[in-house]
């Protein structure tokens, strides 16, 4: 049975709450030194992205990362798999947000035809052991698989569409996910048999409301981490001191023009 879709009100008043607990957490990372990956994987228009900005709305962003690569060039083709993404994975006090991973290739890849049989197998085989690597040596690793329905992710397609602020989103291999759903969900399926491990779970999210994903992903990603409020050294304003004589010379940068006149 659907739930009634999460009022704004009581959304927004949860929702802050769990940012200044995400602030609380970035302190704990960047002090004690940790290092946090939070892979964020799922159907287009999922709502990964817009649970990824309200998780990052209020953290620094030395701290706290996104990492949204691009199609990989000729050079990196040619790397190690993982090779590409381990350059952006979190030194001490940082957090690293992937917004898609290294599971393009258990994904769109695989779906696409941009790998090979043998590549694909590899991954399957290789990626459970790169996972525990990075866990053994001391990487906060948490995965997150954002589901839809597919009659949700035509509708929010068809909005991205008609929208010109957010038609950028939408793109001709989004579309392809419309008629290879049931290839993607075997796709998934496989995914998760070899990548489901102890060392790093996958937590699904529901996605159909997208107010109760991002609240349902903040609570359980802070549930899962040990993190405390970090004592902050005490900070002062000091008093401004007096003139001196200083002049500023004439200026010699242009001005930007006042266009508010007409806003009340």
């Amino acid at each position: 049975m659907s739930k009634d879709k999460l009022r704004r009100k009581p959304y927004e008043k949860r929702l802050f709450r769990l940012q200044a607990e995400l602030v609380k957490l970035q302190e704990w990372v960047r002090a004690e030194g940790h290092r946090l990956v939070v892979i964020f994987e799922g159907r287009d228009a999922a709502g990964k992205g817009s649970t990824i900005k309200r998780v990052t709305e209020y953290l620094n962003p030395r701290v706290a990362r996104i990492v949204a690569l691009p199609a990989p060039t000729e050079r990196e083709r040619t790397q190690w798999y993982f090779q590409r993404y381990v350059e952006h994975l979190p030194a001490a006090g940082e957090i690293a947000l992937f917004d898609r991973s290294w599971y393009n290739r258990a994904g769109v890849e695989r779906v696409m035809g941009f790998c090979t049989q043998e590549e694909y197998t590899r991954f399957l085989h290789q990626c459970p052991i790169f996972e525990r690597l990075l866990v053994e040596d001391g990487i906060l690793l948490r995965k997150y698989w954002f589901s839809v329905s597919d009659t949700e992710q035509e509708r929010r397609f068809r909005d991205r569409l008609e929208d010109p602020m957010r038609r950028w989103k939408l793109s001709a291999m989004d579309l392809e996910s419309i008629t290879r759903w049931e290839e993607y969900s075997r796709a998934k399926d496989e995914m998760m048999v070899h990548t489901h491990i102890p060392e790093a779970p996958w937590y699904e999210v529901e996605g159909e409301d997208k107010r109760r994903a991002r609240i349902n992903m903040i609570s359980h990603l802070l549930s899962t981490i040990p993190y405390h409020e970090v004592r902050r050294t005490p900070l002062e304003i000091p008093p401004r001191p007096a003139p001196t004589g200083y002049r500023r010379p004439p200026r010699v940068e242009i001005p930007v023009p006042d266009v508010t006149g007409d806003l009340h």
